[in-house]
Parts: structure tokens; sequence; C-alpha cells
């Protein structure tokens, strides 16, 4: 099994902490693409889109991850707005495994205070606001090889979870 692995859902679903966990399992490398664009541009997205606006990040987002799909033993964790792209979504569907981790707006509101400070999107919402976002943004996450609900799961039995779906794929 080579094919990267693309993890997907809403922001704080914990696909950077599942992925990493995931990656150490196969022994494949581990990418968090958000991370790598910041990296790429030598500031934070909270930044990238301060300075550029986020039709720039987008598009940074877009060439970004249609290349890093192609990248064998890579696991992807994509930021939570990626998907928004079809042209991401139908790359991630073509050339890798898209897993959509899901978890409840209960659960997930339980990290909402760690998640403000570097969130772009989350800047200045009310809380009805962000749980309009975190039910609009679900639609987008319809397009995957297999969907893992994480609410009573830890980021080990995620990855083991993930690692059988794969396994009997291939």
């Amino acid at each position: 099994m080579e094919q990267t692995i693309v993890l997907v859902g809403f922001m704080g679903v914990g696909k950077t902490t599942i992925g990493q966990a995931l990656a150490r399992k196969l022994d494949f490398q581990f990418i968090d693409t958000d991370q790598h664009i910041e990296a790429s541009l030598g500031m934070q997205t909270t930044e990238i889109f301060r300075v550029h606006g986020e039709a720039f990040f987008r598009q940074k987002e877009k060439e970004t991850i249609s290349q890093l799909v192609k990248e064998k033993k890579t696991v992807l964790s994509l930021g939570g707005g990626a998907f928004l792209q079809d042209a991401i979504r139908d790359a991630c569907l073509q050339d890798g495994i898209v897993i959509c981790l899901s978890l409840s707006f209960d659960a997930w509101k339980e990290r909402l205070d760690d998640l403000l400070p570097t969130r772009p999107i989350l800047q200045g919402k009310s809380l009805a606001e962000i749980e309009e976002l975190f039910y609009n943004r679900q639609a987008i996450y319809q397009s995957y090889h297999q969907k893992i609900v994480t609410d009573t799961l830890t980021p080990e039995e995620v990855a083991d979870e993930i690692i059988s779906f794969v396994l009997k794929e291939n």
C-alpha cells in the first residue's frame, strides 16, 4: 500500500493528530497542508489571510495539494476549507484514499477555545455563526472513500480503523 491517504473534515476535528498517529503506524511521511503552506510562505495562515487574502491562500492550497496527493506513502491532513475547491476534491479522490473524519458539533465546540486564535475563518464570529458554518461545511465532506465518526474514539483507534479499511480495500 503506497497510495496517499487524505484526511478531510471540519477544522479541529483531529486531522493532524490522527494523521500523525496514522503515518507513524504505517511508516509514511505526514504532511499537514496548512503547515506546509505556512512554511513555504514564512507566515502563519492568519497572517496569509490578512496580508494576501483568502483567494490567494486558496490558490496556494490548490497548487500544493494537487502536487502532494501524487506522493507515495504519505498521509495528508487537509485544511478544513480545502474541499470547497472542486479541483482539490477531484485530485484527492482520483489520486488518494480520502478519509472523512467527522465529529458532532457538541464534541467539536469543546475544542473551540483552542481553535479560535489560529483559525482565521472563525475570527469575529458568534457561536451561532460558527455553528452555521460547521453545518454548512458538512456538505463538502460528502465525497470520500470512508467516513469515521470520531466522537468516542482516541486518535490511535481512529488510525487503526483507517488502516483496517485501507488494507481491506487494497
